[in-house]
C-alpha cells in the first residue's frame, strides 16, 4: 500500500490523511451517505458488525464491515470479576447492536452496555459511577481509552495495547488476557490483607510488650529474642504471597 502523509487521528471518529495526493478518510467522518452506503452500513450493523465508511476527496465511496472476535477467555474473565463482587460494564465506540452482541457473548448485562461513546463520553461514565459512590477500575488498550484510564480510580492497560493507554494507566497487564485483570485484583486484595495482618501483629506485640519492659518485668534478652521473632514472623507472613497462583 502507498504511504500516507499528514496522518491525523480524530478521537472516536476515525482517521484521515493524504495518499498519493488525495484526501482519504476512514471511519465516521461523513455526515451524509449515499442511499446505497446507508443500506450497506445498516445491513452490517444488523448482523452485529461495525460499519466503517471509507472515502476520498470528500466523498464516501464504500463501507467495510468488521467484527471483533471475542476471545475464548473473555467470558471466563467476566465470571471471575463477578465472583470478586465486581459489576462489569462495557464501554465501546461501536454501534449498539455490536456492543450488545459482544456483551451477550461474554456475560455482561444489557443494562451495563454503553455503546457509540466518544472518548469524553467514557470519562463521563466513569465520573458518573464515581459520583454514585463506586470505586471504578477501567481496563482498556486503545488511544480512545486513555482519558478514562486516567480518570478511573484504577487504570489497567493491556500490555498489547497502545502506548497512550499504557502511559495513562496505573498498572499494565503484560498479557493480552482479561483474566489477568481478575488475577491482579485478587493479588492486590491478598497483599493488602497481608499488610493489615502484619500491622496488627506489630502494633499488638509492641502494645503488650512495652509496658512490661518499662516496668522491668521483661528480661532484656527475652525482649530481644521476642523482637527478632516478631520480625521473622512479619517477613514469613509476607513471603506467603509467593504461593499466589
Amino acid at each position: 500500500l502507498p504511504s500516507a502523509e499528514h496522518f491525523e487521528n480524530v478521537p472516536g471518529r476515525g482517521v484521515r490523511g493524504r495518499v498519493e495526493g488525495r484526501e482519504v478518510a476512514v471511519g465516521r467522518l461523513y455526515d451524509t451517505l449515499p442511499e446505497e452506503l446507508t443500506r450497506a452500513a445498516s445491513e452490517a450493523e444488523s448482523r452485529g458488525r461495525t460499519a466503517v465508511v471509507v472515502g476520498w476527496d470528500g466523498v464516501a465511496r464504500g463501507v467495510v464491515a468488521v467484527a471483533d472476535a471475542v476471545k475464548e477467555t473473555s467470558a471466563e474473565a467476566v465470571r471471575e470479576l463477578r465472583a470478586l463482587g465486581l459489576t462489569p460494564v462495557l464501554l465501546t465506540g461501536d454501534n449498539r447492536a455490536v456492543a450488545e452482541a459482544v456483551a451477550a457473548a461474554v456475560g455482561i448485562d444489557a443494562d451495563q452496555v454503553n455503546a457509540e461513546v466518544l472518548p469524553e463520553d467514557k470519562v463521563d461514565v466513569v465520573r458518573r459511577l464515581q459520583s454514585e459512590g463506586r470505586t471504578v477500575a477501567m481496563v482498556g488498550d486503545g488511544v480512545n481509552d486513555a482519558a478514562a484510564l486516567a480518570t478511573a480510580d484504577l487504570g489497567l492497560a493491556m500490555g498489547t495495547g497502545t502506548d497512550a493507554a499504557i502511559e495513562a494507566s496505573d498498572l499494565t497487564l503484560v498479557r493480552g488476557d482479561l483474566r489477568v485483570a481478575a488475577d491482579a485484583i485478587r493479588l492486590s486484595r491478598r497483599t493488602l490483607g497481608t499488610i493489615k495482618g502484619n500491622l496488627v501483629w506489630a502494633f499488638g506485640y509492641n502494645v503488650a510488650a512495652l509496658p512490661l519492659a518499662a516496668a522491668g518485668m521483661l528480661n532484656p534478652m527475652i525482649a530481644g529474642a521476642a523482637m527478632a521473632f516478631s520480625s521473622v514472623f512479619v517477613v514469613s507472613n509476607s513471603l506467603r504471597l509467593r504461593t499466589f497462583r
